[in-house]
């Protein structure tokens, strides 16, 4: 039976069972220390974890509105938390949330996990420029994962009220064996994530072939799901890769850690991004980031010091840092340490549930 003492947080966002970021996070939200302070319920939004044809979509976005309504006067929650990103689908879908619970009394939390930056959404429109503006100053507070989104948001919407809590995983804080990563044997790369050409995977499969041109032994391991898996199989097949690329399917759970520990190195030059799980899941499980400097990344990974940048849409520029890793085991080892003890630092999910637990009771006084 629920306490009727603790503060009652509504969360909005996909199923938590659903393959995404957000339900990662709010399923590590539901399992920290939070519900000991506040009574958490969900109400679920978007597609992830749904498997309805086009017709019963359309009707579950027209009647969304109508149950959300009906949602807050039956749980009566304290403060909303609605989980979002600025990508055009998410953004018109969740302003409807947000107006009527705004409308109906509630406090709201308008977490923005990725996407565009503001400033260059409605680029070239000004009327829905000035909407957007207008727009993040109705919830009571904006949660932003990046410093630099802090910087972006706070130039286009001054009166926003903006904090930042960046994503945590759980790890535990074992040592790192030597021996896994010096070692006489193919480097072993790992992408784990959706599998969408703007996550950079085709310049991974591109620099897996100017290796092998140049004569060094990559192994490539993608794993996950998405409307590039087609696309990549051909790529694949077309460079002739497949004795030293696997294409798994999602990985959950004891498979995806156990892909973490037998890699050295986690591939993600992504064009765009916010803060995603699969770079802190590497870096906990002891796979090096060679990454785009986007989004938050950078607040996480410095350069030579935990992983290594390469620009998007460069693969030679991603070749030459795999090369490196993988004639210079001292180095990649050093970086794998590094990157494990700043995991344990500074994003663990009892950090983040303690900064969310402030906001929460911020916002319920």
């Amino acid at each position: 039976m629920r306490s009727l003492r603790r503060p009652r947080v509504l969360l909005l966002g996909p199923a938590r069972s659903a393959v995404s970021g957000v339900s990662t996070h709010l399923n590590q939200l539901f399992e920290s220390e939070l519900p000991e302070h506040f009574d958490l319920l969900q109400f679920q939004i978007g597609s992830e974890g749904r498997t309805h044809g086009r017709l019963r979509t359309l009707l579950r976005l027209i009647a969304g509105p109508f149950a959300f309504a009906a949602c807050l006067i039956r749980s009566n929650p304290r403060i909303v938390h609605l989980n979002t990103s600025l990508v055009p689908k998410a953004y018109w879908r969740d302003i409807v949330f947000l107006a009527l619970a705004k409308a109906m009394g509630r406090k709201v939390i308008y977490q923005v996990h990725g996407g565009a930056l503001p400033a260059e959404f409605f680029a070239g429109n000004r009327v829905l420029t000035a909407l957007l503006r207008h727009v993040l100053t109705w919830p009571d507070m904006v949660v932003l994962l990046a410093l630099a989104e802090m910087a972006a948001y706070g130039r286009f919407a001054p009166r926003a009220r903006l904090v930042r809590i960046a994503n945590a995983v759980a790890v535990c804080e074992a040592d790192l064996p030597a021996e896994r990563y010096i070692v006489n044997r193919p480097l072993r790369v790992v992408y784990i994530g959706r599998l969408d050409a703007d996550k950079g995977i085709f310049e991974i499969i591109e620099a897996i072939k100017i290796l092998r041109d140049r004569g060094t032994v990559v192994r490539l391991t993608i794993a996950g799901f998405g409307p590039a898996r087609s696309k990549i199989t051909c790529a694949i097949e077309a460079d002739r890769l497949g004795d030293r690329t696997s294409l798994l399917g999602a990985v959950f759970g004891s498979a995806k850690q156990q892909l973490w520990k037998e890699a050295d190195v986690f591939a993600f030059p992504t064009y765009r991004e916010g803060l995603p799980y699969a770079l802190l899941e590497a870096m906990a499980g002891g796979a090096v980031p060679v990454i785009s400097p986007v989004g938050a990344m950078p607040d996480v990974v410095q350069d030579g010091v935990q992983g290594l940048f390469v620009s998007a849409r460069e693969p030679q520029a991603l070749a030459n840092a795999l090369e490196r890793l993988a004639n210079d085991r001292p180095l990649l080892y050093r970086l794998a340490v590094a990157a494990r003890a700043r995991i344990v630092e500074h994003y663990s999910v009892a950090r983040m549930a303690k900064e969310f637990d402030s906001v929460y009771a911020s916002l319920a006084d």
